[in-house]
């Protein structure tokens, strides 16, 4: 540990005051807590919320594990992890089950979270309302009177324009039948982990100066109508071509020089995990009743478009790359 520094970076009564606004989140499921964000040695929009939180909760008996769209080898995943082992000397993992506290940006881990895990989402705006109403001041005044008009009106204005909404992330949820909630941009995907999930999770925004949090076993359900219902990316009849698992979150590869598509797990430790075995060369007989990884009937609602990850951990081959999701929303009809 670099001793110039406090434990974790942070004094502790900057800690302190963090744990605060986490505690007062937990405490109001989905509501935005004002907190005084700190200066950190990364720039503002690179993470700095959901790392002031991290340095503020981990101890010297945690495990950290950091992801960047599913990444634990992005540049910005690697910063962060240093940052945190220089300044606290905890162990750092890329092994999911491994970890006691997890960071991450735009995406939930396709291994499900026990309670004993904490998830730390970094937020770069953390105002579901913002879009329509750039004033601070109204937007916290329609959410002390639940007025959630301009949500709803920004989905609908989407259904007319597209047939369909059109969030392929960030999503707003409805917490605990009370406050709309940015879950972060994660994917429509991994929305509803947040529903009764085991672990907590918390939101940080530094940039915007606020934190929020959904506590274990509270009730998380995305906007919809109910003749436009909620759904989240498929992939029907893809699978990932380095383990094979199916009903996972997927990257969509083009080969540049022969135009051939690939899927890739967007979770790269999940697929190195004991969760995802190879697959068998196609001449091997598989045994009875075995399925690909990940093939188990999904719980998730049907999707009625297929959504992509705005970007991957480099692929295998330096010719293939990522097909954007607006490439594959265009035309989509409603089911």
């Amino acid at each position: 540990m670099q001793q110039r520094y406090n434990y974790a970076f942070f004094d502790e009564a900057s800690k302190r005051e963090i744990r605060r606004a986490i505690i007062k989140g937990v405490s109001i499921p989905g509501y935005q807590v004002p907190f005084a964000s700190r200066e950190m040695p990364i720039g503002r929009g690179w993470g700095t919320g959901g790392l002031q939180i991290t340095l503020s909760l981990i101890g010297r008996d945690d495990v950290l594990k950091v992801i960047d769209q599913g990444s634990d080898d992005s540049v910005n995943a690697v910063n962060i992890k240093k940052l945190v082992a220089d300044t606290t000397d905890v162990e750092v993992t890329d092994v999911t089950e491994e970890a006691t506290l997890v960071q991450s940006r735009h995406r939930i881990p396709e291994q499900p979270l026990r309670a004993d895990q904490v998830l730390v989402l970094q937020v770069p705006t953390p105002e579901p309302l913002r879009s329509f109403e750039p004033s601070e001041a109204v937007t916290r005044r329609l959410h002390a009177e639940a007025d959630y008009t301009g949500a709803w009106l920004e989905l609908f204005d989407q259904i007319v324009r597209f047939n369909m909404t059109t969030t392929g992330a960030d999503h707003p949820v409805l917490v605990h039948n009370r406050y709309v909630m940015a879950p972060s941009p994660i994917p429509r995907f991994d929305n509803m982990k947040l529903h009764q999930a085991d672990h907590l999770t918390l939101l940080g925004a530094g940039r915007e100066k606020k934190i929020y949090a959904v506590p274990p076993y509270t009730n998380v359900a995305p906007l919809d109508f109910e003749d436009y219902p909620f759904a989240v990316e498929r992939f029907d009849g893809k699978q990932c071509r380095l383990c094979g698992a199916r009903n996972v979150y997927l990257d969509e590869l083009v080969d540049e020089e022969t135009g051939a598509v690939f899927y890739q797990c967007n979770d790269t430790a999940f697929c190195v995990s004991s969760a995802c075995q190879p697959p068998k060369p196609p001449d091997a007989a598989a045994p009875s009743g075995t399925e690909p990884c990940g093939s188990e009937p999904s719980s998730r609602a049907e999707a009625r478009f297929v959504g992509l990850s705005p970007q991957s951990s480099a692929p295998e081959a330096p010719s293939l790359t990522l097909r954007t999701t607006s490439d594959s929303l265009e035309g989509a009809p409603h089911a």
